[in-house]
């Protein structure tokens, strides 16, 4: 796509902002103008609408992709999307562990241990582990707690989440960093804790590296996403 504005502006109205290409608003897939409760976002909104190139794609502007998720994708599935999320939690990535060999054991113990331990004190939730790829049950009432955890976000922090959640494989990690108990390099070497050990023993693949690399990018923007929701 083709730059047409000059300038980005947020325009406040009644206590909602909308984001002016000069004098043309930014408007979701539906053709409705993006409307914001949010200051900080906004203007956020703003700043990535200034950076455009002269030819850009929807992927240059992430903080709006995932401002128009939550309006049109989040508000009128809320309730198949957060069963979606949960679903998640009941196969984690930190409930499988390896087989061996004894110090990728003892790493995803150091690492993984303490973000389940945070699930459980924090959230009242306590996931069972593995060792292997073999399905493991959860508790009874696990899927209906972890339910319960998302139905009080709001549709900022589920668009958020549905990028967290399914980019780190994980319900805990994805949760703990939109709380801010992670950062994005942290939970990102979190979820990716097998490759980077297996690149450190028989090195680097650079494909790896660079989905590594975009995955964190996706993460860190939806980490400030909800930061700039205040929320």
């Amino acid at each position: 796509m083709k730059r047409f504005w000059t300038l980005a502006t947020p325009l406040e109205e009644a206590g909602l902002y909308t984001i002016q290409l000069d004098k043309r608003a930014v408007k979701m897939p539906s053709g409705a103008p993006l409307s914001l409760p949010h200051r900080a976002l906004a203007e956020a909104i703003a700043q990535e609408w200034d950076a455009a190139a002269a030819n850009f794609s929807p992927n240059d502007l992430p903080l709006t992709q995932l401002a128009c998720t939550a309006y049109e994708r989040i508000i009128p599935h809320r309730a198949s999307i957060i069963t979606q999320l949960a679903a998640y939690g009941l196969n984690d990535l930190l409930c499988y562990r390896a087989e061996s060999p004894e110090p990728l054991i003892a790493r995803q113990h150091a690492e993984w241990d303490p973000w389940l331990h945070w699930l459980e004190s924090m959230h009242g939730v306590g996931l069972v582990t593995t060792d292997g790829l073999m399905p493991v049950s959860q508790p009874p009432g696990t899927a209906d707690k972890l339910e319960a955890l998302l139905s009080t976000r709001t549709a900022h922090e589920l668009a958020a989440l549905g990028v967290l959640i399914p980019a780190l494989g994980s319900f805990v990690l994805g949760l703990a960093a939109a709380e801010g108990a992670l950062d994005a390099q942290t939970a990102c070497a979190a979820a990716t804790l097998d490759e980077l050990w297996q690149a450190s023993k028989w090195g680097e693949d650079e494909a790896g590296a660079a989905k590594r690399a975009m995955v964190m990018a996706d993460v860190a923007v939806a980490i400030r996403f909800i930061r700039l929701t205040g929320t």
